[in-house]
């Protein structure tokens, strides 16, 4: 008998045991909660990676990082078999859920796509929407993966340029930091969002890696970031909930919190554009070949 998708828990441990933790706990949940808000969201860029990908009828797919499926069930529809992998437990459960909804050919597993012992050449296209950028060890990581490739197999990747190309992230983010305590100065290509914002490094570990033919383009889309009745309060709420600025607001007192979140209402209403907050996204639209 399978273990029901609620009970399953994945080990916090290998490499990127920080990162089980953190998509594991409260940070997992949220992005569950809030699946049908960020696929929305996001959907420019889904779009942009499955143009990208240019999958076929019969080919193998692996979604990295695949979060709550919105690209595996686009890849399995084309293909009809496509695999997502993710360490987090709660975005896995919540994929399949949608999944036998859906009645779809996606498949989903919990895992860590950086480690776990997949066959080799069992795969001609590896996918990621935003599943990549929280590897400790990323040539490592892409190195297995790479085996993972049948010969000629290729890749298809859309991850963050620099935080400042990104005002979906900035925006809400600048206009707090008057009443949040500041962050830590970012480590340079540490697991984040913003992990491969500088496109030569990127390149590097590719090539370390043992890829080819890799191809990094730059890409740009608005965001609906909210667009409910009352568009700036949905478009807080995300803001408020999810990504950098939720973290930095976690531990403070009511006042400094109810202070930053004026200020970033007041930031985020310059914004709305026919009924919703639109900000820019920007992004690196990536491809290889193992």
């Amino acid at each position: 008998m399978s273990t029901p998708v609620s009970q399953q828990t994945i080990a916090s441990t290998g490499p990127n045991a920080e990162q089980i933790d953190y998509w594991n706990g409260d940070a997992g949940g949220k992005w569950a909660r809030n699946q049908d808000r960020l696929d929305a969201m996001l959907q420019p860029f889904s779009d942009a990676v499955l143009k990208l990908a240019a999958a076929r009828p019969g080919e193998r797919v692996l979604d990295i990082g695949c979060g709550c499926g919105a690209t595996t069930f686009e890849l399995a529809a084309q293909t009809g078999n496509a695999l997502g992998v993710d360490i987090s437990a709660p975005m896995i459960a919540r994929a399949r859920e949608r999944a036998a909804a859906m009645k779809s050919a996606a498949g989903f597993m919990l895992a860590d796509a950086a480690t776990h012992a997949f066959e080799p050449g069992s795969f001609d296209l590896l996918a990621s929407r935003f599943g990549i950028m929280f590897f400790a060890d990323p040539v490592a990581a892409f190195a297995h993966l790479r085996k993972a490739l049948a010969p000629g197999g290729r890749t298809a990747f859309v991850c963050w340029r620099p935080l400042k190309e990104n005002p979906w992230f900035a925006v809400p983010l600048f206009a707090a930091l008057a009443h949040v305590p500041a962050p830590e100065p970012a480590v340079p290509g540490a697991p984040g969002p913003f992990a491969f914002d500088d496109p030569d490094r990127f390149r590097r570990i590719l090539t370390e890696a043992g890829y080819s033919s890799i191809g990094i383009e730059p890409h740009d889309a608005l965001l609906s970031m909210g667009r409910d009745d009352d568009p700036v309060e949905a478009a807080l709420r995300q803001s408020l909930e999810i990504g950098p600025l939720s973290r930095l607001m976690a531990d403070l007192g009511d006042e400094h919190r109810a202070r930053a979140a004026d200020a970033v209402r007041e930031a985020l209403a310059r914004h709305v554009k026919d009924g919703q907050v639109m900000l820019g996204g920007a992004v690196w639209l990536v491809t290889a070949q193992a």
